[in-house]
């Protein structure tokens, strides 16, 4: 075992401030250091922790994806994992791997307890609200065929009364129409259908989507776009892509417009080592394709920002709330995930969609 001296000057007292768990793992898979951080997680003393296996010191309950997740030679960010952490009882946890240069097998674990999964739209439906999205589905099915027969009977009014009728039974027309395609974009994300996924190359339907915002809502707005040419093809489903992608600039856009000169991004990137566990004995996702759609407007308010891809929740006085639920259910139909960030640096809004590689 290396001497802790070979991790580099100061680096036991950087590895015990770090501001989370953080395991020093040697290629035995036996934890060689551990932080404060590790021993107040693990319920643990350090020297307790100290000399055990990381396979049994943290416990995956899934256990298919385990042998994945220790037995990894390369970078790995492990999302939304439940697990045991030393004596505590199960928590939700992302679990971040990163083997250290020039020491083969050895790598340094660190455990997020208060899961990332939200953050990066992990968000998974319960039996309770998918007991909910049900009943929502029937009842907009409900509501539309009475609306059928409204819209009819205004459409034969106006055909028999003074030009005020005819107004007010447009006006009746309209509002059935209105409520329609409202319980239209409902009915979009309470459905259980499986998409259908295939091996695309996402830049067609990234340049359609842009093309259509620069020719409609955001035809006076600035569009960047930075792609990575070396990109390989994305598992996904280019229509459930498209509406994605129109969605978030369009958000984009509005927030934007408030701006002297107001800028969208639209930036696609490689991530090595980026995957979820999907649980139930289904293993983990590789999602390694990048999709980044940023603005330069004043950001979500923050006591908004934890419900930012519920329904109904939206930043706009006459908004639905229902365009960033939509995103956030497609995202995930398709094993992957959709994250708001903030930087402050940059003055961006940040939406960061993380998809599945296509097979080779």
């Amino acid at each position: 075992m290396p001497p802790a001296s070979r991790l580099g000057p100061g680096a036991v007292d950087i590895f015990a401030a770090l501001p989370v768990a953080s395991l020093l793992i040697g290629p035995d898979n036996i934890i060689r250091e551990a932080n404060g951080r590790a021993e107040a997680l693990f319920n643990m003393a350090r020297t307790a922790i100290i000399g055990s296996d990381i396979a049994r010191t943290v416990r995956i309950e899934d256990e298919n994806p385990r042998f994945q997740l220790w037995q990894s030679d390369k970078p790995l960010a492990a999302y939304d994992i439940s697990l045991h952490a030393g004596r505590n009882a199960a928590i939700k946890a992302d679990v971040m791997i990163a083997p250290l240069a020039e020491h083969e097998g050895w790598r340094v674990v660190t455990i997020h307890a208060q899961s990332l999964a939200q953050a990066i739209g992990g968000r998974r439906t319960s039996g309770g609200a998918r007991s909910a999205m049900g009943a929502a589905a029937i009842l907009a099915h409900e509501i539309k065929n009475p609306l059928s027969g409204i819209r009819g009977a205004a459409q034969l009014l106006s055909g028999g009364g003074s030009e005020g009728d005819a107004a007010l039974t447009q006006l009746i027309c309209d509002e059935v129409d209105r409520i329609a395609a409202l319980i239209d974009r409902m009915q979009d994300f309470t459905t259980e259908r499986p998409l259908d996924c295939s091996a695309i190359n996402i830049y067609p339907v990234l340049d359609r989507a842009i093309q259509i915002a620069s020719t409609g809502f955001a035809s006076d707005i600035h569009i960047v776009r930075k792609y990575d040419p070396s990109l390989p093809f994305a598992l996904c489903n280019p229509d459930a892509l498209s509406q994605i992608v129109i969605n978030l600039l369009k958000n984009a856009s509005e927030a934007a417009i408030t701006q002297e000169k107001p800028v969208l991004r639209i930036e696609t990137a490689f991530r090595h080592g980026v995957s979820v566990m999907l649980g139930e004995g289904k293993g983990n996702a590789i999602l390694p394709i990048e999709i980044v759609v940023s603005d330069n407007g004043p950001g979500v308010p923050a006591h908004i920002r934890d419900d930012l891809f519920n329904p109904f929740i939206s930043t706009k006085r006459d908004g639905q709330g229902l365009g960033l639920a939509l995103v956030d259910k497609l995202v995930r139909d398709m094993n992957g995930f959709v994250q708001h960030s903030r930087d402050e640096a940059l003055k961006e809004t940040i939406f960061r969609i993380l998809l599945p590689m296509a097979p080779v």
